[in-house]
Parts: structure tokens; sequence; C-alpha cells
């Protein structure tokens, strides 16, 4: 069986041939820091150095590692940065994000400095330079498309379109501060609103230009906002069912208006509680399976959703790979597999981005065995 109909079949629920490895088919299946360039010494390939990607940027995997390890997926696009916007370039470690979040580099990742609409008002929104959609280069998206269309019909692989935006939480955060933004959700529920609807016009705005481009030539589209910590979700289920789902929900129905791709959705932490929501929003695929809390558990998450969406991920980032040998690393693949994937709906994959405490033999056991042991 080829790729794209293996993955045709575990969208559909059918057990497939062969199981589907993702490695940089997305931005949440990528790697970091330097840990793509120790890999490719491991396994004995030349290095060039690599460029420093600003925030939300993400590392494409190498064409060797791909072939390699076998990988089915590819990615193509990437955040959007409209050129008339708030963007500022202010040394090789320090710069203003197109929404003005200031942002330093602290030698592996960019931090958020300052959150510029922290402790503002409904009137200061409307005074508040946001970016400008139509200023995104129409050359850039006529690349991706090039692009795109040449995965779709000259390669066998499976095509992601990378989300070109942020999620309407997460971009909510990072410009208020969480404690404001959160603050805000119960004693200033109009100004999140207005918020909202802010943001929701920019993503309205980017999905049609964006997907216009790609759309015909992707199998799945990715999407990324945290809605929990690893414990518990950051609000209740009803406060995202009123203030975050009816944005997501129509996110994905006009996404869907361009192309046929599924659409995965990344949130760390534990979502359980938010899984029938994101089912009704239209969300066909859930990364990344964050296994550190009992009620994210494979088997359990498996059972109980299994026959309405399809799970991504779900290998432990934080203690099997950094620290496993290729016992544990095998164990753990071998468990996972078990649980997830029975009559089709799972994409193996990390639980999320590797990192760089990470040993490349790890890298090179996890999707060795994933491949070997996810045959039908």
């Amino acid at each position: 069986m080829k790729r794209r109909e293996n993955f045709e079949k575990i969208m559909n629920h059918q057990q497939p041939d062969d199981i589907i490895l993702d490695f940089g088919g997305n931005p949440l299946s990528t790697m970091e820091g330097d840990s793509q360039r120790m890999l490719l010494e491991f396994l004995g390939y030349s290095v060039s150095e690599e460029p420093k990607l600003k925030f939300g940027k993400s590392q494409i995997i190498d064409q060797r590692i791909r072939k390699y390890l076998d990988i089915d997926t590819i990615a193509v696009g990437t955040i959007l940065t409209p050129t008339d916007s708030l963007y500022e370039e202010i040394s090789d470690t320090v710069y203003i994000d197109e929404w003005g979040i200031k942002r330093t580099f602290d030698g592996k990742y960019w931090d958020n400095i300052h959150s510029p609409l922290k402790g503002t008002t409904i009137d200061d929104l409307n005074d508040y330079k946001w970016p400008n959609p139509n200023s995104i280069d129409d050359k850039l998206l006529e690349s991706y498309g090039k692009l795109a269309k040449d995965y779709y019909e000259n390669s066998d692989y499976i095509v992601c379109g990378e989300h070109p935006i942020y999620g309407i939480f997460e971009i909510g955060c990072w410009m208020l501060g969480f404690d404001d933004y959160l603050t805000k959700l119960i004693v200033e529920p109009d100004y999140i609103k207005y918020f909202n609807e802010k943001i929701f016009a920019y993503q309205m705005a980017v999905t049609k230009k964006y997907y216009e481009a790609i759309g015909p030539y992707i199998h799945y589209t990715s999407s990324g906002d945290d809605f929990a910590t690893q414990k518990s979700l950051f609000m209740s289920v009803d406060m995202f069912d009123e203030f975050i789902k009816p944005y997501v929900k129509e996110r994905v129905i006009e996404t869907k208006k361009y192309t046929n791709a599924y659409f995965l959705h990344h949130s760390c932490g534990c979502v359980h509680d938010l899984i029938p929501s994101l089912i009704d929003c239209g969300v066909d695929i859930l990364n990344p399976i964050q296994p550190t809390n009992e009620k994210m558990d494979p088997a359990h998450l498996k059972l109980k959703f299994g026959n309405d969406i399809v799970f991504h991920g779900g290998l432990d980032t934080q203690e099997v790979l950094p620290f496993g040998n290729s016992e544990t690393i095998e164990k753990a693949v071998s468990k996972l597999l078990t649980d997830m994937n029975q009559q089709g709906g799972y994409i193996f994959a990390a639980a999320h981005n590797i990192q760089d405490d990470v040993r490349p033999e790890n890298v090179v056991t996890m999707f060795q065995l994933a491949r070997k042991l996810g045959k039908k």
C-alpha cells in the first residue's frame, strides 16, 4: 500500500497496511535547537549552519533524515508576517513581532518580554495598530502553492499545510499576558469578546488568502492553540465553549471552503474534557496526546473518543525520549501502538517537537521500531 492510501484508511478508521510516521510533517512534529544537527552528525551526514528561526517558525526536516527514517509526511508554509504591521528588528536577539509582542532569544527559545495590551481597555483596542492581512506577500503565497503542488503531484508524501496564523487564545495570552487575559475572561468578558473579534477578522482574511494558494495540494493542515496545563484546563469547558469554541469552529469551516484537507489541532496539556468540543468544531486530528496525565492515557483516549477523532503523537518527550534507552523506548513504542493502532485512527509521532536533550540514537530507535511494529 502507498502512503496516501494508508493515510486515507487511517482517517476513515480502517486498519492501514503500514502506520503513518510523521516527522516534520507539521510544525508540531519537528525538531528544536541543535537536535537536527546532532541527528545529521550521528547518521554521518554533512552539516551546514542553520539560520536562527524567529518564534513560530519551524525547522524543516532535512530530506536525508526523511529518507533514512522512511517518513511519510512533508510540510509546506509557515506563520505569515504582513509587511504593514508593528514588526521591527531591534537586534540579533530582540525583535517585535507583527502583533507588537517583544521577544528576546535566550540561547534556545524566543521569550515574550513585553505584552503590548496588558492593562488596556476596549477603547485602546480601537486605537491599536493591528497587522494588515492584505499586506502579506502574494509572491510568497504563490511560492508555497507551487511547492505544495510539486509535492502533491510528483511525490507520494502526505502533504501538510502548516498553519499561517496563531490560535485565538494563545495570541490573547501573549498580547495581554496570561494573568490579564484570564482575569478579563471573568471580570471583563466584553473586552475578551471584542478582542477576539479583532483577531478573528485577521484569521479569516489570512485563511482565505493562504488556502486559496495551497488548498488543492494538501492532505491535512494544522492549527495550534494551547488550552491546558499538564494537569488541567486554563478555563472551564463552559467558558471555552462561550469564548473560544465559536471562533475555532468558524475557522475550521472557513478553512474547509478552500481545501479538502483534514484539520489537525494541536494543544499541549490535559485537554481531555475539551475533546467533545473540538470534535464538534470539526477537528479531524488531535495532536499531541501529551501522556503525562492519567486522563490523557492513550488507551483511555482511544477507547472513549477513537471512533470520532484521529489521534496524532503520544510518545513521551519529557521522560522516555531524553532519558530512555533502546529497551525503554521499544517498550513505550510497543505499548503506544498496541493502545492506539487499532482500526486506524492513529498517526505516529513524538508527543511534541524533539528537543536537543534527546540523543539522536533514541530518535532513530523510535521511528525504526514504529515502522517495524506498525505493520498490519
